[in-house]
């Protein structure tokens, strides 16, 4: 099954409406990797959900707004009825399709010729149907030269509707090609020429000044290899790369990829130069260039001793277009950075060449439910291959981990689940290292940064970290019976695994003193049953014995149970390792409204109004004296 690439816009989301779509959308899920699946609430179970909504006009136009490409399952007319009001401009509307509920028909409404029309056939072959594409190209000769395949950039726009008008007339157009090779235009059995007429698309890797009557299309069969000294100034490396492509008469739409050696997959330099041309960035191992020395115009000793191969740039291009490829540009040194220019007889795939640079998200998931898991970590989810994790919080993810390698681990071995992701990312893998709550609170973030701060591998300290915040515990649990942390709370971790008793001890000390609202973490294990009584007890030493506490278990998940108790109340026989107790301070209060009981942790408004109006009294007085 062909896959789309979404990378004009952002993330697909499938959107069902009523539980008769549920199963059609659940194939629709698996069939489109990284989608997402958004329900109406009351109407779609949430438990294969990533997000639910209330109001689906409001939801579907903060979809289309936000750039995603929509799948609805549902009827057509109430996508049209939502987004018709909001149409603005065709050139830059995300994909819409509509999918019948049943899955008997798939109709691409908007954005045909930006994704639309692709979803629709993926979608269709998925129900053995035929989609329903009207757009007059597709239809006559299953052509969309303003939506060229991957690998393929427009240069100059301006002609496509009028050749695209002329071939479903019949008209001639003609076709000619200097570079790459354009089977998917020329197998379509269009009425193209190689002869002069009324209008030309151009199939080039060089500039071409704009006309009117010609379309330009760019095969991306140019490689960029560059090599740098270390930290230089990303607009050096970038200048030196413009200059090289205007003086070879080259063009920016023609490059597929920056190449250089695995080193350098940290570089700043070529990292800022593979973005600003919107192109892949790839590394390759030393070996690998090492074996291209035969084809470099100037083997370099220097190099060899100083890398381990006798020339980066050459041979980061010339292995970048392949086998076949050739140097255009060869080996030009700049100011600390060189650059050479190969060229690959039809356009490259770059997810074929080398390595990318590897990317750790250090995700935390929330409590468990998705609905309070974050867009930012539901996104870093999504773009991961690999799951690495404690085989529970997994579980928690549902389908989102579908389609996904999971790396599961049991408790205590939190160093080696570190280890193993990070040895996944330096291999330039996509991984997503998953913690319950939040990453960094009492989580892994920290191990992650204490391993690359004191172990010497060179190689994960080469991988982009990317720490992805989630709804902690202790804010589930507060949200759960009001606002306990109204006011200074701390958070002090019960488990003397990593941490003495004595200091933990002398932690829970300074925080009763100091009159803070403590959440206390990992109260009681089956080995560890007295340092919670040893809490209460400290606690009760500067605070009143009818203290609000509260004991939260499996927030946001299956068995969740919330009790609030009085602080001389609590006992170790009460909690687990799954409990979250938090212990206000002597101000918190309780208050019943309606059936529901409720904590709240003042911070001193009713003080503050007081304050206002004494002062607000005491310059009355102090006027009317004057007077």
């Amino acid at each position: 099954m062909k896959l789309i690439d979404y990378s004009t816009h952002t993330t697909p989301v499938v959107v069902v409406l009523g539980p008769s779509g549920v199963k059609t959308a659940l194939r629709v899920i698996h069939a489109l990797p990284g989608a997402r699946l958004h329900g109406l609430k009351g109407r779609v179970p949430n438990h294969n959900l990533d997000s639910v909504f209330t109001e689906t006009t409001a939801h579907l136009r903060l979809l289309f707004h936000a750039g995603h490409a929509i799948i609805g399952v549902c009827a057509s007319g109430i996508l049209i009825r939502s987004l018709g009001p909001v149409l603005t401009d065709k050139q830059d509307e995300p994909p819409l399709v509509a999918v019948a509920a049943d899955g008997s028909a798939v109709v691409p409404l908007i954005g045909g010729h930006h994704g639309a029309n692709d979803l629709a056939r993926v979608l269709a072959r998925l129900f053995d149907i035929t989609p329903a594409i009207t757009t007059a190209g597709d239809v006559r000769w299953g052509l969309a030269l303003d939506e060229p395949p991957a690998g393929w950039r427009i240069g100059h726009s301006v002609a496509a509707r009028a050749v695209m008008a002329a071939l479903v007339d019949g008209q001639p157009v003609t076709l000619r090609v200097e570079a790459g090779q354009a089977d998917w235009i020329e197998e379509t059995g269009a009425p193209f020429v190689s002869t002069p007429s009324v209008l030309t698309v151009l199939v080039t890797d060089r500039p071409v000044m704009n006309r009117d009557d010609t379309l330009v299309l760019h095969p991306q069969t140019l490689a960029i290899g560059v090599g740098c000294v270390r930290n230089v100034p990303p607009e050096i490396l970038f200048n030196h790369v413009l200059l090289l492509l205007e003086k070879y008469k080259l063009s920016l739409n023609s490059v597929a990829v920056v190449s250089t050696v695995d080193l350098k997959a940290d570089e700043p330099a070529v990292l800022a130069l593979a973005q600003t041309l919107s192109v892949p960035a790839r590394f390759l191992p030393v070996a690998e260039l090492e074996a291209l020395t035969p084809r470099l115009s100037h083997p370099s000793e220097v190099v060899f001793r100083a890398v381990g191969c006798h020339g980066v740039a050459e041979a980061a291009a010339l292995a970048a277009a392949g086998p076949d490829g050739r140097l255009v540009v060869k080996k030009h040194c700049g100011q600390q950075v060189t650059c050479a220019i190969a060229r690959a007889p039809d356009s490259i795939d770059p997810m074929q060449v080398g390595r990318a640079r590897g990317r750790l998200h250090v995700v935390g998931i929330g409590p468990g439910s998705s609905e309070w898991r974050t867009p930012a970590a539901s996104a870093a989810l999504a773009e991961s291959d690999h799951l690495v994790g404690y085989r529970l919080y997994l579980d928690l993810l549902g389908r989102t981990a579908d389609g996904k390698v999971r790396h599961e681990s049991p408790l205590g071995a939190e160093r080696d689940r570190v280890c193993q992701a990070l040895d996944l990312a330096a291999a330039g893998e996509i991984v997503s290292l998953i913690c319950s709550g939040d990453a960094g609170i009492y989580a892994l973030a920290t191990l992650v940064f204490e391993l690359l701060d004191s172990t010497g591998r060179k190689d994960w300290k080469r991988i982009e970290v990317n720490v992805v915040p989630g709804v902690s515990a202790v804010q589930a649990a507060a949200a759960r019976v009001g606002a306990p942390l109204g006011h200074d709370f701390c958070a002090i971790s019960l488990s003397d695994l990593l941490t003495p008793w004595p200091l933990i001890r002398r932690r829970l000390r300074a925080a009763a003193a100091a009159d803070f609202i403590v959440a206390l973490y990992n109260p009681v294990s089956p080995r560890r049953l007295t340092q919670l009584g040893q809490a209460r007890d400290i606690l009760l030493a500067h605070r009143p014995a009818a203290t609000p506490v509260v004991l939260a278990r499996n927030i946001g998940r299956t068995g969740e149970h919330t009790i609030i108790i009085r602080l001389e109340e609590l006992l170790p026989a009460q909690v687990d390792m799954l409990t979250v107790v938090i212990v206000g301070n002597s101000e918190s209060r309780c208050v019943t409204v309606g059936r529901s009981q409720w904590v709240y942790s003042p911070r001193g408004y009713g003080c503050k109004k007081r304050r206002v109006k004494k002062a607000e009294s005491r310059s009355v007085t102090e006027t009317s004296i004057g007077n």
